[in-house]
């Protein structure tokens, strides 16, 4: 067994139980942690959220049974142009309430770093409103957040894809930097939907480059629905990570690993696509080992350091190693496999999360 000492929300020590407990043995703690045949495992991390909306899609269910694309839902005026309706209507404390309770569910199954975009908005006023209402959590809770801001998740009505970009980038773009300048929001990285009848390449380029001009990491979907060659721009423009590439090229692989920008695989986008349901990371690490045949160490290593680096974090979170953040997860059992191998249930294999060397989940 090992045990690690944490001050300041950072790992001091690692090491066998024994030397840690001489080490600190004139030391007094506020509390311990008895792991003796359980497992510690590193905080996970999830690298692609869209977690403040409002409004329900179950009314989409139906037809996604019946077989409607997402496309054929995003042209019926459903999927993303419903939510952001929803979430332009939707006051900031509301937003924020349903935000935290969805933060706190990632948390209860072993998230301690995650993604988070805006993108329902879809106008300047109500982008801004999802990201006070990032920042909120940012401040308030225990749980570490990387802000995305995603005015370009679809286009609005009204409006081609062209003259959303020009919006963007002559308004909302300078807005963020002055409000970044004055501390009101920060903001980490720039998202744009990349796809076949949402932002084609040209806008997107303009878009990404715009919000890495003012500081902003890429970090955006690409190459989902349709080829488009998202991940030769994204090798080309030195983005961080790229999202889905469920129909990448060989040239784009290529591409993306000479620059190394990550691939962030979302093992159930087509899940989610047929059933709009919330999953923890376990679940994703499980069904990243069944549908794309993952070895479970792969999983782990994706849902934790290679994650962390997908958001350019790494250097602080994604693995136990002294002078990164104290983040972890205590499973109930001997092999960490089974965080990975149990399909549901993990708040009853899940101990204890803690975050920056405080508990914030105990069973």
């Amino acid at each position: 067994m090992k045990k690690a000492d944490i001050e300041d929300g950072l790992i001091k020590a690692i090491g066998p139980a024994d030397i840690i407990q001489r080490q600190f043995s004139e030391e007094t703690f506020e509390e311990k942690i008895d792991c003796s045949g359980k497992c510690i495992l590193p905080g996970l991390v999830d690298a692609h959220t869209h977690p403040v909306w409002a409004g329900e899609r179950v009314h989409e269910f139906a037809m996604k049974l019946a077989g409607a694309s997402y496309m054929d839902i995003h042209q019926a005026g459903g999927g993303i142009n419903f939510t952001v309706e929803c979430t332009r209507q939707a006051s900031e404390d509301e937003l924020f309430d349903s935000f935290q309770q969805r933060l706190q569910c990632m948390m209860r199954a072993g998230t301690t770093l995650v993604e988070c975009k805006s993108g329902y908005g879809l106008n300047l006023q109500t982008e801004l409103k999802m990201l006070r209402v990032i920042a909120r959590a940012q401040r308030e809770l225990e749980v570490s957040i990387s802000a995305t801001y995603c005015g370009a998740h679809s286009v609005p009505r009204g409006k081609t894809a062209t003259e959303a970009a020009e919006d963007i980038v002559k308004h909302h773009l300078p807005t963020l930097k002055a409000l970044g300048s004055s501390g009101e929001v920060h903001v980490d990285n720039i998202d744009v939907f990349c796809e076949k009848g949402v932002f084609d390449l040209d806008s997107t380029r303009r878009i990404l480059q715009g919000g890495k001009d003012i500081g902003l990491q890429i970090n955006f979907h690409g190459d989902e629905l349709h080829p488009m060659k998202a991940a030769e721009l994204g090798a080309e423009l030195s983005a961080q990570a790229i999202s889905h590439l469920e129909e990448v090229s060989d040239e784009g692989i290529a591409a993306l690993a000479t620059a190394k920008c990550a691939a962030v695989l979302l093992p159930t986008t087509a899940y989610m696509l047929r059933y709009g349901g919330e999953m923890g990371q376990p679940m994703v690490m499980h069904l990243a080992c069944v549908n794309m045949k993952m070895s479970m160490p792969e999983a782990l290593a994706a849902a934790t350091i290679n994650a962390a680096y997908a958001l350019g974090k790494s250097h602080m979170h994604g693995s136990l190693e002294v002078g990164k953040q104290g983040d972890f997860v205590i499973i109930n059992s001997s092999r960490w496999e089974h965080l990975i191998y149990q399909f549901g249930g993990h708040h009853e294999l899940i101990d204890c999360v803690i975050a920056k060397g405080k508990v914030i989940y105990k069973k």
